[in-house]
């Protein structure tokens, strides 16, 4: 099969594309015809070695993807349109097969293209778990949500406004009106305006840009609020302040949640981010530009 993979750890430059031997399916895995995968933040990092994580070197990256069953195993046939999430460190979607346990995959709806499942897999179930298993988020309560034009932020904010919350979204000038269409009430130009002079008393922050944009996040919340941050690393921050609490989302794969990100698209309760496409060969140009941090929407790999 073809492949995007690394052989060492380091920038974009050590991604290759060629050809590997298929993976084959163990126990209870099915194997699948990939047509489409998306990028993340979590594939360069992964890339850059900046896990720590033990794997085996080739690796083929990618945590998300779209396409149809090859071999069967439990529920599934062959045929079937399906999407998933990859678990790590194995990973593997950047390539035209890939093997998943077949109870963490989904069925593809029929009314979403594999670039856009692909595109809305790991983001929505990052978003879905951050906000309703992890802030709890209520309705009537608001939330500031970081780095609003990113996929996982902005899939956020449509889930937010969906529970009924008031958002707050931070991004650059040129991504406020996209936020907005997204359903963010507020937008704070991160480069211009300092959010801590804007924002007072929220009852949740949810943080997908990390750093000092983590620190100065607690400073807005009121008593007894809640952060939750996928970007400060695996486990959840020490709180600077003993009046809130601070929180690392736990998202595990799982076929329920992503029967939940599925439905919330159809039902066009969650806008599709925006969308953009590059060859699997060009996966390097793709981690380039996701790396530089001012992307809007979803990178997707297109596979076949």
């Amino acid at each position: 099969m073809n492949a995007c993979f690394f052989r060492r750890y380091g920038g974009p430059e050590v991604l290759e594309y060629g050809e590997l031997p298929d993976p084959v399916p163990g126990a209870g895995e099915v194997l699948i015809d990939v047509h489409a995968a998306s990028v993340n933040a979590a594939d360069w990092r992964m890339r850059a070695g900046q896990y720590g994580t033990a794997i085996s070197f080739p690796h083929v990256p990618g945590r998300d993807f779209s396409g149809v069953v090859a071999k069967a195993a439990g529920d599934l046939k062959a045929g079937d349109a399906v999407f998933g999430v990859c678990e790590v460190p194995r990973e593997g979607a950047y390539a035209e097969k890939v093997t998943i346990r077949h109870q963490i995959v989904a069925r593809k709806p029929a009314q979403l293209t594999h670039a856009q499942c692909a595109a809305i897999a790991l983001v929505g179930l990052t978003a879905v778990v951050s906000l309703e298993d992890t802030l709890k988020l209520q309705a009537g309560e608001t939330i500031l949500i970081q780095g609003g034009a990113g996929g996982v932020a902005g899939f956020a904010i449509g889930l937010a406004k969906h529970l009924g919350a008031h958002v707050i979204t931070t991004a650059s000038t040129e991504n406020h009106e996209y936020a907005r269409q997204l359903g963010a009430d507020q937008v704070i130009d991160y480069r211009l305006q300092d959010f801590t002079k804007l924002v007072k008393g929220v009852d949740a922050v949810f943080d997908t840009v990390g750093g000092e944009v983590t620190q100065k996040s607690f400073l807005v919340l009121r008593d007894g609020g809640r952060l939750a941050s996928t970007a400060a690393g695996p486990e959840a921050l020490a709180s600077p302040r003993k009046d809130v609490a601070a929180l690392r989302p736990k998202v595990d794969r799982d076929r329920p949640h992503l029967d939940r990100v599925a439905s919330l698209v159809v039902q066009r309760i969650v806008p599709l981010p925006q969308i953009t496409e590059y060859p699997l060969a060009k996966a390097a140009d793709a981690h380039r530009v996701s790396e530089a941090r001012h992307l809007r929407g979803k990178l997707v790999l297109r596979v076949s």
